[in-house]
């Protein structure tokens, strides 16, 4: 009986990994030509989704959103301002998006992430252009106080697509929250009511009286793309952005409306049928995030 060869294997694996660190490109596209990738996906697939709500215990809405190793946490304070003149029925959102160093070797301490401000306008254009929040439901009186919603982002691990995970978490968090009690003070200014006082008899006249949840519409989700010659690879990892360059994303809603198309440039040109094979596999992946959305929440109330 023959007794297997462990230093051969081991050599074979030294090799791989050798030949995939010195041509990656062509690492890459020996599976390619397979339609397969070197994490054993198929080239339309993406990778293993998760949705936690309630990750913050300070935050007024929160949520953990990972995509295979890619994760982010979404947490949104509340506070009251005095909304604009242009818009005196509606409150605003603010949303700021962090790369800290943890989340990459390629971030570095004392240096802010390129990709951070970019993300951060790519998050806020989604979310305003999707009409999910009406802003008018942030209103608490008109012309004199509105809610502010601060949505800050932290990328905790970045492993690709990080706009889709971003999305996802800020989608969750917005989900989860859940809008403060507040009330009118002697002096006719708006006041938090703390929790203590929350179920007890107050004596300013509150102007909302119980905590409540925004209605959310024509929720956003996002699906990004690499082009390669004439494959195209879905969700990929850091590894594939960084070897084949071309990136797409496709924001749709849950009614499967086109919210944004972007794409930050790259070699390899967008033709027609390619953006809609890209789109097509944006569809299917909505419906996938709706049902991981809508068994979250449904998990938080049966909790």
């Amino acid at each position: 009986m023959g007794v297997p060869d462990a230093s051969g294997d081991l050599s074979s694996e030294m090799e791989v990994d050798a030949f995939r660190r010195l041509f990656p490109l062509r690492y890459f596209e020996r599976h390619l030509s397979e339609s397969i990738r070197p994490d054993a996906r198929p080239l339309g697939r993406a990778r293993d989704t998760t949705l936690a709500l309630g990750a913050v215990a300070s935050a007024h809405g929160s949520a953990l959103a990972k995509i295979g190793s890619t994760t982010m946490l979404a947490a949104i304070k509340m506070e009251v301002m005095t909304p604009s003149t242009e818009s005196p029925e509606e409150g605003s959102i603010a949303i700021d998006f962090h790369m800290p160093p943890i989340c990459s070797p390629i971030v570095r301490p004392g240096r802010p992430a390129e990709a951070a401000p970019v993300i951060s306008k790519q998050l806020s254009d989604t979310i305003s252009s999707s009409g999910m929040i009406n802003l008018k439901e942030l209103s608490l009186v008109s012309g004199k106080a509105a809610w502010m919603a601060y949505l800050d982002i932290y990328c905790l691990d970045a492993d690709g697509a990080l706009f889709d995970a971003a999305l996802l978490s800020a989608v969750g968090a917005f989900s989860h929250l859940q809008i403060p009690i507040v009330s009118l003070n002697d002096d006719g200014k708006i006041v938090l009511v703390s929790e203590e006082d929350d179920g007890t008899k107050l004596e300013d006249e509150p102007v909302n009286k119980e905590k409540r949840k925004l209605t959310l519409s024509s929720i956003p989700f996002s699906l990004t793309c690499i082009l390669h010659k004439n494959y195209i690879l879905a969700d990929p990892t850091a590894e594939e952005e960084s070897i084949m360059e071309t990136l797409v994303t496709v924001v749709l809603d849950s009614s499967s409306r086109l919210v944004s198309f972007y794409k930050p440039g790259g070699p390899v040109l967008a033709q027609t049928s390619a953006v809609q094979d890209c789109v097509a596999l944006t569809r299917q992946r909505v419906k996938d995030l709706q049902d991981i959305l809508d068994e979250t929440i449904s998990g938080m109330e049966i909790d």
